[in-house]
């Protein structure tokens, strides 16, 4: 009979072989120095600056879903789907919260701020009054006006970093990266994983180069896993941050086994339990404490579910911060 230590570090060691290899085959960021460069310049600040003496908290979020090329030259690629609505409103609440956020966004999704501006705002917002004159037509003026400024306040007044990705490629490179910039903060770093990310995907080294081409056939390609990094991102990038992952499916007794099951097995502090139909109303918070429901207040127009869930997150994150002093 194997030894049950034994079978755990075999584990271990496959699964820590299989992230190496995800990461030594993947294209190599063509942004990689300059975000870098923003990284170290953002992080930095908040390293040594602090509000009423209290060290700066930052929060990763993740917002959006990742494609997985088929072609090394892409022009098929298969997606995973998300609006990145979630992730955009709640960057939001965490800046009147009082945070820093990196927002790690997929490209073309839900931006903060934005969320009131039809789908279209350049072609829908603006008008042409003459050759050289643009205006705000009146019915958006309020909306434009108050993207434009809380933008730009948090981006210019330090608050605020964006870094886009479209690949899953880019975007576990991209939070490896951020992760292990934000060590050095400990327990007032925060990881909001709400970004939809791909399960399977195509290695590098075995994609076709080059467009592949209907007339060959029936396509018959192979998807490899990809490697979960919840558990390397708790014990060896970011070992002190707290940590939020997502959990979405149709079936809320599958949802709450699930997100369970990757409460205990990623260690994660909390999993953000989403049933598809009823995700805008309300989700799930499971804790190692038990479950708690958090619900959108119905009783005020246009209220989102994300404003008592990241005041939830703070509470929390707050109790784990002085836990760990």
């Amino acid at each position: 009979m194997m030894d049950a230590s034994n079978g755990l570090r075999s584990f271990e060691e496959t699964h820590n072989a299989d992230i190496k290899s995800f990461f030594d085959s993947a294209p190599p960021l063509k942004d990689g120095e300059d975000i870098k460069r923003k990284l170290e310049e953002f992080l930095g600040k908040k390293f040594s600056s602090s509000e009423n003496g209290r060290p700066c908290r930052v929060v990763c979020v993740t917002s959006g879903g990742t494609t997985v090329p088929l072609e090394q030259r892409c022009v098929r690629y298969i997606d995973n789907f998300s609006s990145g609505h979630r992730g955009a409103s709640s960057t939001e609440y965490f800046l009147k919260a009082g945070y820093a956020v990196i927002f790690l966004y997929r490209r073309g999704t839900c931006q903060p701020y934005c969320r009131s501006l039809p789908d279209d705002p350049m072609l829908e917002c603006f008008d042409v009054t003459d050759e050289s004159g643009i205006t705000v037509l009146p019915k958006h003026e309020k909306a434009v006006g108050a993207a434009i400024s809380g933008n730009r306040t948090a981006v210019t007044g330090g608050t605020l970093l964006k870094l886009p990705f479209t690949t899953i490629f880019e975007y576990l490179q991209m939070l490896q990266m951020i992760a292990l910039s934000s060590r050095s903060l400990g327990s007032n770093a925060l990881f909001y994983l709400a970004a939809a990310v791909s399960d399977f995907y195509v290695p590098w080294e075995s994609m076709a180069e080059h467009k592949i081409q209907s007339g060959s056939g029936p396509l018959d390609m192979r998807l490899v896993q990809v490697p979960k990094m919840l558990s390397v991102l708790r014990k060896d990038w970011a070992p002190m941050a707290f940590c939020i992952s997502f959990k979405l499916e149709t079936d809320i007794k599958i949802l709450l086994e699930k997100a369970a099951m990757a409460l205990k097995k990623y260690d994660m502090h909390m999993v953000v339990a989403n049933e598809l139909l009823t995700r805008k109303e309300e989700v799930t918070v499971v804790t190692k404490s038990g479950n708690i429901t958090v619900q959108r207040d119905r009783t005020q127009a246009g209220a989102d579910v994300e404003d008592p869930l990241v005041k939830f997150i703070v509470e929390k994150h707050s109790d784990y911060i002085s836990s760990t002093s």
